[in-house]
């Protein structure tokens, strides 16, 4: 019961310190009501719970439930409440009888960068650089159902930031957004 506690005020640790770090690149890139409503979901008692029964600390607890039950129930919740995850970009189509990706609204898609960027600050700590969501992408970027266009403009959001640095690319970002 006193690990069950302790991974409860870690994982809320966690998850706020990841919010508020979104919020302050959503400020900084235009979107701020985004940035104030971001994650939400995260504190809600089904992926709450989750979250604190699979604390890992170093990555995602979607990743340990995922391994114990063969799916995460707590990812289904949030990719279904959340429109900066590409996942939630998917429709039928009835020509292919699949589910395929759909472009993603740009909103989104600078929330779902600012997303990536304070999720690798607060896995990676101290070995962040603003290579590492670049290199994250493109370590699993081939093998993601996301579509084409939505992931050029990541990759190349993300690829700025990698080369030019955070304030050039929320500069950009900005005007981008427009």
């Amino acid at each position: 019961m006193q690990e069950l506690l302790s991974n409860a005020v870690k994982h809320f640790k966690t998850i706020t310190k990841h919010r508020n770090l979104v919020m302050v690149h959503c400020f900084k890139a235009g979107i701020p009501v985004q940035g104030l409503l971001h994650d939400l979901s995260k504190y809600s008692p089904s992926e709450f719970i989750v979250g604190m029964k699979y604390y890992q600390g170093d990555h995602s607890p979607n990743d340990a439930e995922r391994a114990d039950k063969g799916y995460s129930s707590a990812w289904m919740h949030h990719k279904g409440r959340n429109k900066h995850h590409f996942e939630y970009w998917t429709d039928y189509y009835t020509k292919t009888h699949t589910v395929e990706p759909v472009e993603m609204p740009m909103k989104y898609v600078i929330e779902m960068f600012c997303d990536r960027v304070a999720a690798c600050k607060v896995y990676r700590k101290d070995t962040y650089t603003d290579s590492s969501p670049l290199e994250y992408l493109e370590g699993h970027g081939t093998k993601i159902p996301i579509h084409p266009e939505t992931l050029k403009v990541l990759h190349s959001l993300l690829k700025m930031l990698a080369e030019q640095g955070e304030a050039k690319t929320f500069r950009y970002i900005r005007h981008l957004k427009k």
